[in-house]
């Protein structure tokens, strides 16, 4: 009697390699490293790329094109915050140099996660003495307003 293959249901637990990218490249790809291991429906992967992944088949390999803002939603230009330095101190090493490009996590106000904000500049403009007294942070998602390449490679279901 043949095997069946296992599809992906809406609280599959999933063991697979995948790809996330933008017009710029890369942002998250696991094909050559340890597969990812997630629970569909535990807010892992974004609903829209979930929705890709429902009724594939064990061992499947697919690339979705999702259009911009698609997977992560617009850009919101609220979402792009400056810092101050000394509140940076307070929840990190007073010593940290940052720089433009620099993805930095931030605890959560229960303390119990984290999220994290890409350095976009540091320092005011015409502060002129050199010292950065504030970080501007991007919070929203690197792929947020962009389309996305999402390729996927399903290796076991549960």
């Amino acid at each position: 009697m043949a095997s069946i293959a296992h599809r992906v249901q809406p609280d599959s637990f999933l063991t697979l390699h995948y790809r996330l990218s933008g017009p710029e490249g890369d942002i998250i790809n696991t094909f050559n490293e340890q597969p990812a291991t997630l629970t569909l429906g535990s807010g892992e992967l974004s609903p829209v790329m979930e929705r890709c992944l429902l009724g594939l088949e064990e061992g499947a390999h697919a690339t979705f094109e999702l259009a911009p803002g698609e997977a992560f939603g617009p850009r919101n230009p609220e979402m792009v915050q400056w810092v101050a330095r000394k509140l940076l101190n307070q929840l990190g090493d007073p010593k940290e140099h940052y720089a433009v490009g620099d993805v930095v996590q931030f605890p959560t106000p229960d303390g119990l996660g984290s999220y994290a904000g890409s350095v976009r500049q540091v320092g005011r403009a015409g502060d002129g003495d050199g010292m950065a007294d504030a970080v501007l942070f991007d919070f929203n998602h690197p792929l947020a307003g962009l389309p996305t390449t999402f390729e996927v490679h399903v290796i076991g279901v549960l």
